[in-house]
């Protein structure tokens, strides 16, 4: 099979593992950085072209699209769904996983378990949005926050107001939810590919940090899930359309409760703690399922 994956960066390991699987299993791999994809929109023939010259002959695309670049990443995902190009994740899955409220949302429809999760736009009702997730401490995020960035646990109700005044004052959404105690600054990271999970992870935060990001200093340890868990972790992938996805889980005292759902999850972490090749299980999953003009929603949406 002849594989594009669009990255900005080649050397990162995710992307080094994934193209390694790839020829590994004989197939040709470019990568390409999204940014300096360029788009010819037509009703006849759109395309897609990169330094002059036209992009096609692919039988998948492989979307590792970082969340500085969304908005753009996924106008170049839609285009290679528009010429029949299938795609690993296609662009709509993409963009619910990548818009926190709207996941959230559409896995709250599903029945789906979550923390309790409050959003509004005026600052004045604050003590009753509060009060909705249970009083502090709670945990307020940035709609646009990744990696840990833009997290903050607020343990005082005059902190939390002040957190909240700060950020609508910066003119950015936010979103607040109860603190889950009890998971003790740790979560579950699940890696599902194809409506089946193939490693699973114990992310926990370093000393007096309630984030467990591997990136801001946790580490990460093999851990055998429970069915509830796997469960919960397939058909938060399925409601969003991922094909690939990682989904990050709290133990909570009422449940596995999903916190975010990740469209380009990171391999380095997972593959070192469990020693699973899930590069080569995308790629498997790829082999299996890649065929033209099979995207579903055909860059609609």
């Amino acid at each position: 099979m002849r594989l594009l994956m669009l990255a900005r960066n080649a050397n990162l390991y995710s992307h080094r593992r994934i193209v390694e699987a790839a020829q590994a299993r004989g197939h040709e791999i470019d990568v390409i950085d999204t940014l300096r994809v360029y788009m010819n929109i037509t009703s006849r023939r759109p395309e897609l072209r990169y330094q002059g010259r036209v992009l096609e002959g692919y039988d998948a695309v492989i979307p590792r699209i970082g969340a500085s670049i969304t908005s753009y990443g996924l106008a170049v995902v839609r285009q290679f769904e528009m010429t029949g190009v299938w795609a690993m994740n296609e662009s709509v899955a993409i963009g619910r996983s990548r818009d926190k409220l709207r996941c959230l949302q559409l896995l709250a429809r599903a029945g789906i378990g979550l923390p309790v999760t409050a959003f509004a736009h005026d600052t004045r009702m604050t003590d009753d949005v509060l009060d909705i997730v249970g009083g502090e401490p709670v945990v307020i995020k940035l709609l646009e926050g990744t990696q840990g960035v833009g997290v903050v646990l607020a343990e005082t109700r005059r902190s939390a107001k002040s957190v909240i005044e700060a950020f609508r004052g910066a003119k950015v959404n936010i979103l607040v939810q109860e603190f889950i105690k009890e998971a003790g600054g740790a979560d579950i990271r699940a890696i599902v590919i194809g409506g089946r999970v193939v490693a699973a992870i114990k992310r926990q935060g370093g000393e007096g940090e309630f984030r467990s990001n591997l990136h801001r200093g946790g580490h990460a340890a093999k851990v055998k899930i429970s069915p509830e868990e796997r469960a919960t972790a397939i058909r938060a992938a399925r409601v969003l359309g991922l094909n690939v996805a990682g989904v990050d889980m709290l133990r909570s005292n009422h449940g596995p409760v999903v916190m975010e759902v990740n469209s380009t999850p990171g391999l380095e972490g997972i593959e070192e703690a469990t020693g699973a090749d899930v590069a080569g299980a995308m790629v498997a999953f790829i082999e299996k399922h890649a065929q033209p003009g099979k995207t579903r929603t055909r860059g609609k949406g």
